[in-house]
């Protein structure tokens, strides 16, 4: 290994003994955190200016941040299939009528869709607002590549008709799908865990001994299951840093320059849409201060890891455990919102493209285009994985319906990352709010009051 590297790796430990020492002085999660992701993204910065031209510095750099990156998303990964199971045995298990979890469900997709249609919206207004157009875009080889790889998918995902896609949620081998075997695993488990848990519910009814012993069965996994989430929650910080570091030192600074308007437009439509949530939990009356401070370190997580599905584990946690979103709604919510209603990916962006290709192939942006692309995103963003990539999967099967060309969504290669990780992060935040809302629309309270000045409630890990 080179001298620069071992300079470099001993920076990054710098930073991981730090966050640990504050950790040991009682110093809140949320602010490690956010301590992490500025120390993060200044050493990306230092490797980004300062070896950007030596691959092998970097590479060897890189390759042991990213041992701490990878092992804390994959530790959070590792959780999400156990969880989202057990999680939604116990939650229908609470519910006191089965009829109950009807309504949850159906106020939950309502409002994912809904914000998803607002988000879409948003997103057509702002790429008109600053004349973003795709004949504006210039690739080159990289660029050209990545769009022959994405019509071969788009024939993939065009075959699709909107029944067959509802059929394929409907799980055929659930050892498949608890191995994410394919895309749609994650509704798949969520399905199988419902009628896993109605069924149990009918047993509990049924027989009162057997019940007994079922519930204290699930409250024990389930109890065990969340302790695991807490005990890697608290390497949140460590993990953040790490993969801040890695996404600013591996961004491409030119590609960023070179479509800097549509970056900008990017994120001031993801900020309307953060308003357009705040706005929701104002009228809950709860207090938005509060709120963004309880769900920040589930937010900068998906932030950097630019995956709704890794953070599955932390948005059910927060709700429960902070915002006083029951189990049940807090499960259905989270599960649901990584795979159907994303506001960024599934709303946003594919409808900012759309506008963008529209004029080039002699398409009007006039009132019938705009609620058919509302419709189309609305219906297309069912099923869209939580994943980084999860937006190109969108915009394809967007561009698939209204028979547009892939070509620009490989343009826009270079600047994904980047602009994905607030997408995500507006995913997240979107799951947490349909819960919020869901919650007091069925008649429970959520709680979102000023924390002390020792952020007791954040401590936890």
């Amino acid at each position: 290994m080179t001298l620069p590297a071992i300079a470099n790796l001993m920076l990054f430990t710098a930073i991981l003994s730090l966050l640990f020492q504050l950790g040991k002085k009682d110093v809140g999660l949320s602010k490690r955190v956010f301590l992490g992701l500025i120390l993060g993204t200044v050493l990306g910065f230092f490797l980004q200016i300062a070896y950007s031209a030596n691959e092998v510095v970097m590479q060897e750099t890189l390759e042991w941040t990213n041992v701490v990156a990878n092992t804390y998303v994959n530790l959070l990964r590792m959780m999400i299939i156990p969880l989202i199971l057990i999680t939604m045995i116990a939650a229908v298990l609470k519910v006191d009528e089965i009829k109950s979890l009807g309504k949850i469900g159906g106020s939950v997709i309502g409002i994912l869709m809904l914000t998803t249609m607002v988000a879409a919206l948003v997103g057509i207004v702002l790429a008109t607002v600053f004349g973003l157009s795709a004949e504006d875009l210039v690739g080159g080889a990289r660029e050209m590549a990545r769009a022959e790889v994405l019509e071969a998918r788009r024939g993939s995902v065009a075959d699709m008709s909107y029944a067959q896609l509802l059929v394929s949620f409907v799980p055929r081998n659930i050892f498949s799908d608890l191995a994410e075997a394919r895309p749609m695993s994650i509704i798949g488990v969520v399905i199988f865990g419902l009628f896993f848990g109605i069924a149990a519910l009918l047993v509990c009814e049924e027989n009162p001994e057997h019940g007994q012993r079922i519930r204290s069965f699930v409250n024990t996994t389930q109890s065990v299951v969340m302790k695991l989430v807490k005990i890697i929650m608290a390497l949140t910080p460590y993990g953040v840093a790490a993969l801040m570091i890695n996404v600013i030192a591996s961004s491409d600074g030119q590609a960023i320059i070179n479509l800097i308007t549509f970056v900008i437009a990017s994120y001031l439509a993801i900020a309307i849409m953060f308003g357009v949530h705040a706005l929701m939990i104002m009228l809950l009356g709860a207090n938005i201060k509060t709120y963004f401070q309880k769900v920040w370190p589930v937010l900068t997580f998906a932030f950097v890891t630019r995956s709704s599905a890794a953070t599955i584990p932390l948005t059910i946690r927060a709700q429960i455990e902070e915002l006083n979103v029951p189990a049940p709604i807090a499960n259905i919510s989270a599960s649901f919102g990584a795979t159907i209603g994303q506001n960024g990916c599934a709303g946003i962006y594919p409808a900012m493209l759309a506008v963008m290709v529209a004029p080039t192939l002699g398409v009007d942006i006039n009132i019938n285009f705009i609620v058919s692309l509302l419709v189309i995103i609305a219906i297309g963003s069912f099923g869209i994985a939580g994943v980084g990539g999860g937006a190109t999967n969108a915009a394809l099967v967007v561009f698939s319906v209204m028979g547009f060309p892939v070509t620009i969504v490989a343009l826009l290669i270079s600047v994904e990352p980047l602009i994905d990780m607030a997408r995500t992060a507006l995913n997240v935040n979107g799951a947490i709010t349909t819960g919020m809302v869901t919650s007091r629309i069925l008649g429970h309270q959520v709680t979102v009051q000023p924390t002390d000045v020792s952020d007791q409630s954040l401590q936890e890990g």
